[in-house]
């Protein structure tokens, strides 16, 4: 069964690396535009695109789907949700689903079970998404984010470490297998409205400056988070013009549109 939920796509126009990154064609359409048809093909009753540039805006708009104007000094993608919602007023029990504006591949079932894992439980005030891993190599990957899960599938930590350590299969000097199971963290949230104004009023914590991983300021709050697994981590998304060519590349080869 699915359940009702929104998507809000936070759109900066500067970008050090890929300035004007969501007006940049893809296939013949701006990248922006694909990640909104991400959100409807998922069944989101309603998406909102918030930006800082007008350029954003009025491309969204002329397309055919929303997009606000939120304020230009917000520090994460998060206080751009947050204001969104104070915008539109939706209800304290809405479910928002924040979608990164440069991941024109994510899998629209991804978005809907993002929505539905936190629709189906009452302990968590928002869900994410894992995936199995299956490489001693992306174990040890700093950039692979990893997360434990309790037996009911909420998070217990997420670190850029090796987590569980597993003690005896870690201590050999070469390993080529590992026998525990290990899950990598897909950065896709999805959100009651009133956890998210409770969110952007914490400051930041400790663990979350040493591991450098935004998420971690929840379990320090004492807050659960649900983690619902996938096969596999999606396609990454755009931050370079190599990243871009790649992506076009994959939409042309599977008649991604």
């Amino acid at each position: 069964m699915s359940h009702e939920f929104k998507v809000v796509i936070p759109a900066r126009y500067g970008s050090s690396r890929l300035p004007g990154k969501p007006l940049l064609n893809i296939a013949g359409k701006p990248m922006i535009l694909h990640v909104c048809d991400r959100a409807k093909e998922a069944g989101a009753e309603q998406i909102v695109v918030a930006t800082d540039d007008k350029r954003i805006l009025d491309t969204v708009n002329n397309y055919g789907f929303d997009a606000v104007m939120t304020s230009p000094s917000h520090e994460s993608g998060t206080e751009r949700l947050a204001e969104v919602a104070k915008i539109y007023q939706w209800s304290q029990a809405d479910i928002i689903v924040n979608l990164q504006g440069d991941e024109p591949l994510i899998p629209s079932e991804y978005i809907a079970l993002t929505a539905n894992s936190l629709a189906t439980q009452t302990i968590a005030g928002i869900a994410t998404l894992a995936a199995e891993i299956h490489s001693v190599e992306e174990v040890f990957n700093p950039n692979a984010v990893k997360v434990v899960l309790d037996h009911q599938g909420y998070a217990l930590y997420f670190s850029r470490a090796a987590i569980p350590w597993n003690r005896e299969e870690f201590m050999r000097e070469n390993i080529s297998a590992c026998s525990a199971t290990y899950f990598r963290h897909i950065g896709m949230y999805a959100y009651r409205v009133n956890f998210l104004q409770r969110y952007v009023q914490w400051e930041t914590s400790v663990l979350e400056k040493v591991e450098m991983l935004e998420q971690l300021r929840i379990l320090w709050q004492g807050e659960k988070i649900r983690v619902a697994t996938v096969e596999k981590v999606p396609e990454a998304g755009v931050d370079t013009e190599e990243d871009l060519l790649r992506v076009e590349q994959y939409m042309v080869q599977h008649c991604v549109g």
